[in-house]
C-alpha cells in the first residue's frame, strides 16, 4: 500500500456515475483542508463542484479533474465489481481507476509531499474538481471558471489529470485539443408507396450525393501541431421500418473535430453550401424540391498551449521520474481544458495510460500511482518551489 493507492481505492469505492459525486469531493476536501486550503463547494443543478485554494499570491497553479465516471456497463462482464476495487497481478481494477480517480489521488498526495518540504510556495495552488465532465459538462468546470473570471481570479498554469499516456506511462503530454462541433440535419421529403415513387420524394436518395461530398471534402491540411479537421457521420435515421414505404424525412447527426486554423463559421458556411448545391442538383435532375433544417451545437473550441514554463516543467518532471522524453500531442477527444484555456492559462493534460478507459475491467498499474504523484510533485517544485 501507498498513500496514493490508498486514496485511489477510497475514491473508486464511491459509485460516482455522472453527475453523482458520491462523497468523493468531501474526501478530497478533508485532505486539502488539513493542508490549509480554503474550500468552496459550488453546486449547480445536480452537479457538485469543488474549488480549493492555498495562498492568495500569483502565480496560481491549478490541478483540474473530475470525480464522475461513466456507467460501468454489464456488471456480469466485470471480473470484480466495478466499485469494489481490486488489485490483481500489479493492476488496480475498478471504474475510474484510469479516468481519473488515480490522478485525483496523485494530485492530492503530490501536494501533501510538496508542502511538507515547501510550506511557503512561490505562489498559490488550487484544485478545480467537478462531477460533470463525463456528461453534458454544462454545470461543472465551465460554471466554476465563469465564477472565477467574474471575481478576477486568474489561473497561470493548469494541469488536467486526464489519462494521457499511450503505450507506456508518461510518454504523452496533451498540450492542446481539437474543437468539437456537432450538426443535426433534418431533410424533408414526401412519404409514399415504393411502387409509386413519382408520387413521393425520397430524402435518402437526395442525401446520398451530399454525404459523398461531405465525406470526401478536405477541410484543411492540418498543421505542425494538429491533424487535419475530420468530418464523421454519427447517426442517420429515416423510414418507418416498413419495406414498402418511402420515408418522408430523415435526420442526420455529424461531428467535426477541428483545429484552431479553421473557424466554426467557416465550417458551417461550407456545409450549408454543400447541402444547397446538392439539393439544387437533385432539383435539376428530378424536379423535386427538398427543404431542410440545420442545427449546430458547439461542444468546445480548440486550444493549444505552446511550449513554455508549464510544458518545460512537466517534461523535466517526467524525464526525472521515467528517463524518457514525452511526446507533445493534441490528439484525442475533448476535455475540460477547453473551458480553462480561454482564460489565458497555460493548460496541459497528464495522467496514466488510457488503454482501458470507459471499458469493462478498467485498470491502472499500481506502480504508476506513486510515479504519477512524484511527477506532479516535480511539476510543483519546478514552478512554485
Amino acid at each position: 500500500m501507498s498513500a496514493t493507492l490508498d486514496l485511489a481505492l477510497e475514491l473508486i469505492r464511491r459509485p460516482s456515475v455522472t453527475p453523482v459525486d458520491a462523497g468523493c469531493q468531501e474526501l478530497l476536501a478533508a485532505r486539502l483542508s488539513a493542508l490549509g486550503f480554503r474550500v468552496e463547494r459550488l453546486r449547480y443543478g445536480e452537479v457538485d463542484n469543488l474549488w480549493a485554494r492555498l495562498g492568495q499570491s500569483e502565480p496560481l497553479f491549478v490541478f483540474a479533474g473530475h470525480t464522475d465516471v461513466v456507467p460501468p456497463g454489464p456488471l456480469g462482464q466485470w471480473a470484480s465489481p466495478p466499485f469494489a476495487p481490486e488489485i490483481r497481478d500489479g493492476w488496480l481494477y475498478g471504474r475510474g481507476a484510469a479516468d481519473m480517480k488515480s490522478s485525483l489521488a496523485a494530485m492530492t498526495t503530490a501536494c501533501e509531499a510538496f508542502l511538507a518540504v515547501q510550506p511557503q510556495p512561490r505562489g498559490s495552488i488550487a484544485f478545480l474538481i467537478t462531477s460533470d465532465e463525463e456528461g453534458a459538462a454544462v454545470e461543472g468546470t465551465v460554471k466554476v471558471v465563469e465564477r472565477l473570471e467574474a471575481r478576477g481570479e486568474k489561473m497561470t498554469w493548469c494541469l488536467v489529470g486526464e489519462p494521457s499516456s499511450s503505450a507506456q506511462f508518461g510518454d504523452v503530454i496533451k498540450n492542446g485539443r481539437r474543437g468539437s462541433l456537432n450538426g443535426r440535419l433534418r431533410l424533408r421529403g414526401m412519404q409514399g408507396h415504393v411502387a409509386y415513387p413519382h408520387l413521393a420524394q425520397n430524402p435518402l436518395h437526395a442525401i446520398g450525393p451530399i454525404l459523398t461530398v461531405l465525406a470526401d471534402e478536405v477541410w484543411d491540411q492540418g498543421d505542425e501541431f494538429f491533424p487535419p479537421t475530420s468530418f464523421q457521420i454519427s447517426n442517420l435515421h429515416s423510414g418507418t421500418g416498413a419495406v414498402n414505404v418511402i420515408p418522408g424525412d430523415l435526420e442526420l447527426l455529424f461531428n467535426f473535430r477541428f483545429l484552431p486554423a479553421i473557424t466554426v463559421a467557416q465550417l458551417q458556411e461550407r456545409v450549408r453550401l454543400i447541402i444547397d448545391t446538392g439539393l439544387l442538383n437533385e432539383e435539376v435532375k428530378t424536379g423535386q424540391v427538398f427543404q431542410y433544417d440545420l442545427e449546430w451545437s458547439l461542444s468546445g473550441l480548440p486550444f493549444f498551449t505552446a511550449p513554455g514554463e508549464l510544458v518545460a516543467a512537466t517534461v523535466a518532471a517526467i524525464r526525472a521520474e521515467t528517463g524518457q522524453e514525452p511526446e507533445l500531442s493534441t490528439s484525442g477527444g475533448t476535455s475540460d481544458g477547453r473551458f480553462i484555456a480561454p482564460t489565458g492559462a497555460q493548460v496541459i493534460e497528464l495522467g496514466p495510460i488510457n488503454a482501458t478507459i470507459h471499458q469493462i475491467n478498467e485498470r491502472v498499474a499500481v506502480a504508476d500511482l506513486e510515479r504519477l504523484s512524484r511527477i506532479y510533485q516535480g511539476v510543483l517544485e519546478r514552478l512554485l518551489g
